[in-house]
């Protein structure tokens, strides 16, 4: 049986939605008034979430072998034939969407944590400037974001790709007069640009390997038409023309990871992510915890079959993921910004969600992406919350006591705050008990020592620093005596319904979203693992890679045991130095201040990077740029090389003569085109109602003669 019915044959209509609303918000939004536009656009986005809903349910009607469905709208990029596995091949990139247990994950994470946030910023951009342009922004970014989870091939998914780069970057500097926010933009989107690049290689790579960009060729008319990647990895595997780590498939792997790490912040490119928190916070949220930067993570579980032929780019997977768990978790001890806690947070759950793609367990880094979605969403939002109370503050340093003064915010934190830490049985402690039980399954028992015991031991010490700076979080801002500056202590106020019950919502998924994981505690195999191995299985099961074999019950209980007692004594360790000895940790920041200000400073790795990279282009774009005047008129070189001169003497006859000469040019034939319409075009009212009524009098005279010939024909 195949899948069908309304919502499945209209898939289209999920990403068409917010795209016909931002188009509306970005043309005649500032002529609307805000019910409208809110109205519109967190509409559009309930509409995506409804069909997404269906189309969801339509396919699990049928039976798991046949959970996919493609519809490709028609044929976009055909450049003809050119080289592929077995000779020439058709190559075409569809303008289609694929939904299968993968895509169904994510379709309904972006659209329902979107919808939510949605809802949560009318309150919170409810007295802000430009408030068409935000809704128009964050339309077009959930355009963006559904392109790229149901994109049917990777050229299609780039479009979603760049459109989310291009949507942070707009929101990230949403206070464009602010030039942190716009300083920050830019830093976003020229950092993502260095990763990109490896991932554009990587696409081209793919195209003249297997000659197809799309994934699958499943459920398509014509297999052989329509080639697919996995069908071609497979036929080339079982040919015997590609093998288990071929050099090929590991360059590939290398550079899609590229694009990965600038998308999903992970080292070295994860340096934009703390700097985007100059954005509104439901951006924060919806972009830079929720979905945007799990795009990354993603993508490296849709090209699953490809990585577990690739065991070098597993191993370097895993290991940038666990690298840069621990390593964002240890900045976010030491930072007094509150958002800029959860963002380094947010770097370090998504290098947990890369340790379980580079170990092969690629269900359990999707299963993470999806409760992370949950109560990541719910911490931003309920850090907006606190700001929205504050007047704006941020600074966990003035905070403290809040807990009695916002409920209905304070309590669903506290369930975030729990879900993250891994504290059973909230939805955190199964999908990251999930990636640690796999990790250390790999381990090879013979040995005393391998890099998967490594890896499992800094996962489990990352969770307990993340218990640790979580509850220290908590503890500064919503318990202990209050820091509240004195002319702000009486304006604490709760946040409206509207930015209250999306955090209720939240707090219900963050507490009951891991349970697909209970059948674990009975030795079975997850519900959601289940679901997503018909995608997640590969093309040769013997690489080991996704069959991993589960422990015993009793090692299973050990596992969970452990991690329940590293995120125990972290949350105690919180208690005793902010809460029960609150002056504590200021004597240990003071007997450690080389240590302490390493982690307040980020370990300076900004600082390198501008060093190493920013100053070093500005220095060459200064030896190469326009020269002072005197060095122009080859007056007092004072130095400067013959070289800088001639550059610039052509540079400023290029600007003058190619560039301002062309646009001077096509500004004349405008103006000498529009002479007759000019004419008539005045803008004097009575100038026109003489041309109207000169043209009444032609079309009376000319229809009046015919009119007349026609009387006297008849007579």
């Amino acid at each position: 049986m195949t899948p069908s019915g309304y919502f499945l044959e209209h898939l289209w209509l999920i990403p068409l939605f917010p795209l016909v609303t931002a188009a509306l918000m970005l043309l005649i939004g500032r002529s609307l008034p805000r019910p409208v536009v809110s109205f519109f656009c967190v509409g559009s986005v309930f509409l995506s979430f409804v069909h997404a809903a269906g189309a969801v349910l339509q396919l699990l009607a049928v039976a798991p072998e046949n959970r996919v469905y493609q519809q490709i709208l028609f044929e976009w990029i055909t450049p003809g034939a050119m080289p592929g596995p077995g000779g020439l091949v058709n190559f075409v990139a569809d303008w289609g969407y694929l939904l299968d247990p993968l895509s169904c994950v994510m379709v309904l994470v972006v659209t329902g944590v979107g919808f939510l946030i949605h809802v949560y910023s009318i309150g919170y951009m409810g007295h802000e400037g430009g408030y068409y342009r935000f809704f128009g922004y964050m339309n077009l970014f959930m355009f963006s974001m559904l392109t790229l989870v149901l994109a049917n091939n990777l050229v299609f998914l780039f479009v979603g790709w760049e459109g989310v780069g291009l949507c942070s970057y707009l929101l990230i500097g949403f206070y464009f007069l602010k030039k942190s926010a716009a300083d920050a933009g830019k830093k976003a989107f020229i950092v993502n640009r260095i990763g990109d690049t490896g991932f554009l290689l990587g696409i081209f790579l793919i195209a003249t390997t297997f000659g197809t960009v799309r994934f699958t060729s499943q459920m398509l008319s014509d297999p052989v038409a329509y080639a697919g990647i996995l069908e071609t990895l497979r036929a080339m595997v079982d040919q015997g023309r590609l093998a288990y780590g071929a050099p090929i498939l590991t360059g590939i792997a290398l550079l899609l990871f590229v694009g990965a790490t600038g998308k999903s912040a992970q080292l070295p490119l994860y340096v934009w992510l703390p700097d985007a928190m100059e954005g509104p916070t439901p951006v924060s949220a919806l972009i830079h915890a929720a979905t945007m930067v799990t795009a990354g993570v993603y993508m490296v579980a849709r090209m699953s079959a490809i990585y577990q032929l690739a065991p070098v780019a597993m191993d370097v997977v895993a290991i940038v993921g666990a690298t840069t768990a621990i390593f964002a978790a240890s900045m976010a001890v030491a930072q007094n910004d509150i958002k800029k806690v959860l963002a380094y947070s947010t770097i370090s759950q998504l290098g947990y969600m890369f340790l379980a793609l580079g170990v092969g367990a690629f269900s359990a880094g999707i299963f993470h992406l999806m409760t992370h979605a949950f109560f990541k969403a719910l911490l931003f939002l309920g850090a907006g919350s606190v700001i929205h109370a504050l007047s704006g503050e941020q600074d966990l340093r003035k905070m403290g006591g809040l807990w009695n003064a916002i409920p209905a915010t304070s309590r669903p934190f506290l369930i975030a705050t729990l879900a993250i830490a891994g504290v059973p049985p909230l939805a955190g402690f199964f999908s990251k008990d999930e990636i640690l039980g796999q990790a250390f399954n790999r381990h090879n028992e013979a040995l005393l020592v391998d890099r998967y015991l490594f890896l499992w031991a800094i996962g489990l010490i990352t969770a307990g620093i993340t218990a640790f700076y979580m509850f220290r979080l908590l503890f500064l801002a919503f318990f202990g005596r209050s820091r509240v500056a004195t002319e702000l202590e009486e304006h604490i106020h709760e946040s409206p319904k509207s930015m209250t019950v999306p955090l209720m919502i939240l707090a219900f998924l963050s507490i009951c979203g891991g349970w697909f994981a209970l059948p674990v505690l009975w030795g079975e195999k997850n519900t959601f693992e289940t679901f997503l191995e018909p995608v997640l299985s590969g093309v040769k099961i013997e690489t080991g890679a996704v069959e991993l074999g589960h422990h015993t019950l009793f090692k299973e209980y050990l596992l969970m045991m452990a991690s329940v007692g590293i995120a125990a004594l972290g949350i105690w360790l919180a208690y005793r130095l902010y809460l029960q000895y609150p002056k504590l940790h200021a004597k240990i920041a003071a007997a450690w201040p080389r240590l302490y200000n390493l982690l307040l400073n980020k370990y300076y790795v900004d600082e390198i990077y501008d060093a190493l990279f920013v100053n070093r282009v500005k220095d060459l774009s200064t030896a190469f740029g326009v020269v002072d005047a005197k060095l122009i008129d080859g007056v007092g070189v004072d130095g400067a090389g013959w070289l800088a001169r001639v550059i610039s003497r052509i540079s400023m006859w290029w600007d003058k003569w190619v560039i301002d000469g062309l646009v001077n040019l096509a500004g004349k034939i405008t103006n000498g085109l529009s002479v007759p319409v000019r004419m008539f075009q005045t803008g004097v009212f009575s100038s026109y109602a003489v041309l109207i009524l000169l043209g009444l009098a032609i079309l009376l005279g000319y229809y009046g003669h015919h009119m007349h010939t026609i009387v006297r024909n008849l007579r």
